[in-house]
């Protein structure tokens, strides 16, 4: 198998990472673990819930001389291409009961009745914010379209107008904003007080801490199914995980934690060279802001501010922060298009393929491969966030339309 060329270009050893610990109180008073069982009890009860694959990509594990790597595929997660339909959506669900609740003074109403519309006039005059660099606001979006609200969703101006288009196919408006990421954050901050709408963000910052908790244990969905699917009750030695603004990292990391106690895999978190807000939160030891200049080609990871709630779970959890270049980026897509890393293609989107690119490019350097304990025996967990959630970009990158790498029907 012809592996692309992956070197690391930043990498920082977490010496604060709780090593061998069980998951302290601490940990779990930033997101709870029945949070995390309230929310996969209420999102395996949507329609059309069904777990996304898990695939063992042996020949890849060969050539790296690893003992197994799993491929978590969530391109296919309610049609939406990717593991933020967990979230964004959920945490819609979860605001709009609250918010009848208190309209309405009765504590009962339950997201059951958010879920079957059982308030149509009172939700449809109730409205959903968020920024998004894509997929977070296609969930959002997806969210209000089946729960019966308004919705806005804030694009920042480097963001493709496929990705506006697919969540203008949910009925909700786009605004756009100057600058980037978070700029759209900040500016959604400030129009969601002022128009009084309910904001729905996967970041947290001060003052705004619930709703992204809410996110958070969506996520972990992905993170228990996946931990259900491996065989004989196997636990991973790696998992490899997507930074962006830590919120899924740190959601990968609480579930791994509750899940596997002492025994949790070390967690490496990779991120895009100019968008490494959690690596240089890391090499200070506190929460750092990063000017993002060039945006990454992975698009959802393009972020400059770290999520608090992500931060004050992976300062003690992850263990390796690493940042890559976009060079791998395209040949890693045609890679998994064409099945090298098994038997099976697979769709695999700019973001989704970070975590896989920080395995090869530490494997790629002896040292860092002797840092992070990789050998023969790993047994390495990733998570491929996305599939094709701009599928004209995909083609220019990959050379192929998504039918073609997955024929329609052939996947259940």
């Amino acid at each position: 198998m012809d592996l692309p060329d992956v070197s690391i270009s930043l990498a920082h050893h977490n010496r604060a990472a709780l090593v061998g610990q069980s998951c302290p109180d601490k940990m779990r008073q930033v997101l709870e673990p029945d949070r995390c069982t309230a929310a996969r009890e209420t999102i395996s009860q949507w329609a059309d819930y069904k777990p996304t694959a898990l695939h063992r990509f042996d020949h890849l594990a060969a050539e790296l001389e690893l003992d197994s790597v799993y491929y978590k595929d969530e391109s296919t997660r309610f049609g939406l291409g990717s593991f933020k339909a967990l979230g964004g959506a959920y945490a819609v669900q979860r605001v709009l009961r609250q918010a009848l609740a208190a309209q309405l003074g009765d504590a009962a109403i339950s997201l059951d009745d958010v879920n079957q519309q059982r308030h149509p006039d009172l939700v449809d005059n109730m409205t959903v914010v968020t920024a998004t660099d894509g997929n977070h606001g296609r969930s959002v979006a997806w969210g209000a379209q089946r729960f019966g609200c308004q919705c806005v969703i804030y694009m920042h101006e480097n963001v493709s107008p496929a990705r506006q288009q697919a969540v203008e196919a949910y009925g909700a408006r786009v605004e756009r904003v100057a600058g980037n990421y978070d700029d759209s954050v900040h500016q959604v901050d400030h129009d969601g007080r002022q128009n009084t709408w309910q904001i729905v963000s996967d970041t947290s910052y001060p003052g705004y801490m619930e709703i992204p908790c809410d996110v958070m244990a969506g996520y972990t969905v992905m993170t228990t199914e996946a931990m259900d699917q491996l065989p004989n009750s196997l636990i991973p030695t790696h998992v490899f995980i997507q930074g962006g603004c830590g919120g899924l990292a740190g959601a990968v990391c609480a579930d791994l934690w509750f899940r596997y106690g002492a025994d949790m895999p070390h967690l490496v978190v990779v991120e895009p060279q100019p968008a490494a807000c959690l690596y240089q939160s890391a090499l200070a030891g506190s929460p750092q802001v990063v000017h993002i200049v060039d945006e990454s080609l992975m698009a959802g990871l393009s972020c400059g501010e770290v999520s608090l709630l992500g931060w004050d779970i992976l300062k003690a959890g992850a263990r390796h922060f690493l940042t890559i270049s976009d060079a791998p980026v395209a040949p890693l897509m045609r890679l998994m298009a064409a099945g090298a890393g098994g038997a099976t293609p697979v769709v695999a989107g700019e973001s989704a393929i970070a975590g896989l690119a920080g395995l090869i490019g530490a494997v790629n350097s002896p040292q860092l491969a002797r840092e992070i304990g990789m050998d023969t025996n790993s047994r390495v967990l990733l998570f491929g966030t996305e599939g094709a959630t701009d599928p004209a970009l995909y083609r220019e990158l990959t050379g192929a339309r998504v039918e073609e790498v997955i024929p329609p029907g052939s996947q259940s």
